[in-house]
């Protein structure tokens, strides 16, 4: 089948090509043995089912910084997440982005079954996606009732964790946020054999999308440095070295 992808390199900030392939034919032995295929959106298909879905769709490389969808946009894309970081982010009317959640491997991009993309989706990281026409993808949904399934749990789960972000930005203190996001991040990002994450977001970021200052965040970091719960390894890596007292701190006063 022919599939546009003119929308997907129009904004890219150093002009280079998004590269894209047949889903299906990505990496030697396809699907089944993708290392998300137990937990993104198809994992309640089957080995037919998930073939059939792979033949809609095609998988593209991003490199950190390419967006791939655009605030207020048509809805014509949709995707999972195979590998990497990105941020989901909308901008205020003074033109300021604000970072209104981050998607990680397995994760669901996209707005299936409506008109407008209601954020944009950037790569934090190098990444890998399978994208899908999001018309295609509607139409497969509506055929296939687990995976129609899959996705009012996912919408579900996104809801309990906008309501536990809430919580977060009004209720919880500077060193409460900070503890939860790293928290969040040694949850869902790798550690390299040192046992460090590399954060993907800057200390503005971070401090952007927990609504603190770059300098309350720096400092509450070396507050949990020198209470020997974390230890920071160049510009973005940290280890965690006392994940119960950081999760102690996590709690709402």
């Amino acid at each position: 089948m022919t599939f546009d992808f003119d929308l997907v390199q129009k904004a890219q900030d150093d002009g280079a090509p998004i590269t894209a392939m047949p889903a299906r034919e990505c990496g030697v032995h396809g699907c089944d043995h993708c290392h998300v295929r137990d937990h993104a959106i198809c994992a309640d298909l089957d080995g037919e089912e998930c073939t059939a879905l792979s033949r809609i769709g095609r998988r593209v490389q991003l490199q950190a910084g390419q967006t791939v969808m655009w605030e207020g946009d048509s809805s014509t894309l949709v995707a999972s997440v195979i590998e990497g970081t990105l941020k989901l982010s909308t901008h205020s009317g003074d033109g300021r982005e604000q970072i209104v959640g981050v998607v990680y491997a397995s994760d669901f991009v996209g707005r299936p079954f409506g008109a407008r993309t209601p954020h944009s989706v950037t790569a934090l990281t190098d990444a890998r996606l399978c994208l899908y026409p999001r018309a295609a993808f509607d139409n497969f949904a509506r055929s296939h009732s687990r995976l129609e399934h899959r996705l009012l749990q996912r919408t579900l789960d996104d809801l309990d964790r906008t309501r536990a972000w809430m919580l977060l930005l009004g209720r919880k203190s500077a060193r409460e946020k900070v503890a939860t996001f790293l928290l969040d991040m040694a949850r869902r990002l790798p550690t390299n054999d040192e046992g460090v994450i590399e954060l993907p977001l800057s200390r503005q970021q971070i401090a952007d999308i927990l609504g603190l200052t770059i300098e309350t965040v720096s400092r509450q970091m070396s507050d949990l440095k020198r209470h020997g719960v974390i230890a920071l390894a160049g510009r973005r890596g940290v280890r965690i070295l006392d994940a119960d007292k950081l999760e102690d701190m996590t709690a709402a006063s």
